[in-house]
């Protein structure tokens, strides 16, 4: 290997940490901005869920950044693997209409005992959802094929 080589392998390898290790700090700070004493509206507010999301984004770019580092550099592309990609992208999708919904007018949910919009259990669920969705893809690219000749999921199809 030539030191060019692995001068950029380093800094693949510090980037892919770097997104670990923030996608891990904003999801704590959004998740415990109670606890910390810094949240400055009743319930979870609209920089705890900005926050969350781009954890959620960095964590998510993290693992598909890391598996993809684990293939050989000449393995053939595949169907599967691509279709996990975009199943990884539309779950994450959904994680951010969900979790923005009060701010684009769609979940909405006001109670009794607060002025303003919360995060519902329908968001909730739809924000787990979205969660499932990323890791479905993540499982999808993880198990085709990479350097193997046929993908890991190829029982599937025998009768």
């Amino acid at each position: 290997m030539s030191d060019t080589q692995i001068t950029l392998q380093s800094v693949k390898k510090t980037i892919r940490l770097l997104l670990l290790l923030l996608g891990m700090l904003l999801v704590a700070f959004a998740l415990s901005a109670d606890w910390l004493g810094v949240d400055a509206t009743p319930g979870f507010g609209v920089l705890q869920m900005v926050s969350l999301l781009l954890g959620i984004s960095s964590l998510t770019l993290a693992l598909f950044l890391w598996m993809k580092a684990r293939r050989p550099a000449d393995a053939a592309r595949s169907l599967q693997a691509d279709i996990g990609w975009r199943l990884a992208a539309t779950g994450l999708l959904f994680v951010y209409v969900t979790g923005l919904a009060d701010l684009i007018g769609i979940g909405t949910h006001v109670g009794p005992d607060f002025i303003r919009p919360f995060f519902g259990p329908l968001q909730l669920a739809g924000f787990a959802l979205g969660g499932i969705i990323i890791l479905a893809g993540a499982f999808l690219y993880h198990t085709s094929r990479g350097s193997r000749d046929n993908s890991s999921m190829e029982f599937l199809l025998k009768e």
